[in-house]
């Protein structure tokens, strides 16, 4: 196979590595607290190939990014939804330990203890928060109060944004030795941040991908044409 049909192939093979990511934003639009994610294409040299592939350079894919830009709030009225004002994330605690989400969509198990939407338990700054049978209010620093009583403080963290990794959805977890930062944003009660994807960004992205991902089909195809004809060709002479 010839150099070019190597990189041909390599390319198209980062393009739906491209594609997925774009997908997962799509899928994720209406996620709260989701962030988008973006995906680089870097070359990489194949010289553990015969002579005749020194030259041949593969496409992979590169690092991936974050954008960690704030979603709009929507006002829900959910005394216990809560979006965060500025940069910060709140503490929640899963199988897998702790780990760090936007999504402020809580709940109220029903032992009283505060959840997450997918039931994982909200951390406080003492532990877990369990609340009364009163009504909830949450204050802009995080303070929880129940029935007017006091019952926790909910834990917040910032980190720079090269310290934490996606695990799934709206939920990172930090980097091994990333030192957690003071929270310097402010809590908004009864409402929620929005996924911070643009719809119309992403699908421009998509058209792009694919069509670029059918050119490089289409180079595939003509590479391989002309070599099965020139080999056919050298060998009807023989």
């Amino acid at each position: 196979m010839s150099g070019g049909a190597y990189s041909a192939l390599s390319g198209m093979r980062a393009r739906l590595g491209e594609l997925d990511r774009i997908a997962s934003d799509l899928a994720n639009v209406s996620t709260a607290g989701y962030k988008s994610e973006r995906i680089g294409v870097s070359s990489a040299e194949r010289k553990e190939f015969a002579p005749m592939l020194d030259a041949a350079v593969d496409a992979v894919v590169g690092s991936t990014k974050v954008d960690f830009t704030p979603g709009v709030m929507k006002t829900t009225g959910n005394e216990l939804d809560v979006a965060i004002d500025g940069r910060g994330f709140f503490a929640i605690e899963t199988t897998a330990g702790v780990r760090y989400t936007r999504t402020g969509s809580f709940s109220r198990r029903a032992d009283g203890l505060l959840v997450t939407a997918q039931g994982e338990t909200v951390l406080g700054e003492g532990g877990e928060i369990t609340l009364g049978r009163g009504a909830v209010t949450i204050e802009g620093n995080g303070t929880v109060r129940s029935g007017g009583q006091v019952v926790g403080q909910l834990q917040l963290a910032d980190f720079a944004d090269a310290d934490l990794i996606r695990e799934s959805g709206a939920r990172f977890r930090a980097v091994m030795g990333a030192e957690a930062q003071p929270f310097a944003g402010a809590l908004v009660a009864g409402a929620l941040e929005q996924s911070n994807v643009s719809v119309v960004d992403r699908m421009t992205a998509l058209t792009e991908v694919t069509r670029g991902f059918e050119m490089l089909q289409r180079g595939v195809s003509v590479l391989m044409n002309d070599l099965d004809s020139r080999a056919i060709g050298e060998l009807g002479k023989r």
